[in-house]
């Protein structure tokens, strides 16, 4: 039973040590102590981290600074009263809870031809579209998203947002309108705003500061 033991605490040690050493090899971190952190995506264990590469740029899906205004206009801080307004840091304690809370979504608002591209480990591809009436959606559609998803309930013509997830959206960026479109639909079927979060820097903040995407399958 000792060697088990002694064997056991070995092993945790030197897991603690591999860890130590690959955080303290990194000489572009996330934040002075935080080198690296392990999200859940598709039930596998993924590594978001920042590129090591000092000289790396943007990825040029990423790169374009002028857009037609309207439709690409940049949105303010505050979408919404209630609203919470997130960064980088922040999405990321979100991220981590993911597989733990289940009571707790990160949502890729953008359409798929944009997510093939490349998404944020943990996000689940909500596409703005299928929430918005004027693009099509039905009130079948939306309610099947709303109460399979993210844990509402509808009865005799009411909503119940009780035991309605947390849900945390992103989209393209700062001028991108798909996630601010899926948090409208949402509070206008009266989804409460303090269980609603958006990451308004988006994909595109999300390359500049060099942080690691998967592809979404």
């Amino acid at each position: 039973m000792k060697t088990i033991k002694t064997l056991s605490v070995a092993l945790i040690a030197l897991t603690a040590l591999i860890h130590f050493s690959a955080n303290a090899e990194r000489k572009v971190k996330i934040t002075p102590t935080v080198g690296s952190i392990e999200v859940l995506h598709n039930s596998k264990k993924v590594t978001i981290e920042r590129n090591q590469d000092t000289k790396n740029t943007i990825d040029s899906n990423y790169a374009k600074t002028s857009r037609n205004c309207p439709p690409f206009c940049i949105r303010p801080i505050s979408l919404a009263p209630g609203v919470e307004t997130i960064g980088e840091l922040e999405l990321m304690e979100y991220l981590k809870k993911l597989g733990s809370d289940e009571n707790l979504m990160v949502i890729d608002s953008r359409t798929p031809d944009w997510v093939e591209r490349g998404t944020i480990a943990g996000a689940v591809n909500i596409p703005w579209v299928k929430l918005d009436a004027k693009k099509g959606a039905t009130d079948l559609d939306i309610e099947l998203i709303v109460v399979d998803e993210f844990g509402a309930s509808y009865d005799d013509d009411v909503w119940d947002f009780s035991n309605a997830k947390t849900l945390v959206l992103f989209c393209n960026g700062m001028w991108c309108g798909q996630s601010p479109r899926n948090i409208y639909s949402l509070l206008k079927l009266g989804y409460p705003a303090e269980k609603l979060k958006w990451y308004r820097g988006g994909m595109q903040t999300w390359h500049v500061l060099g942080l690691s995407t998967v592809k979404p399958n």
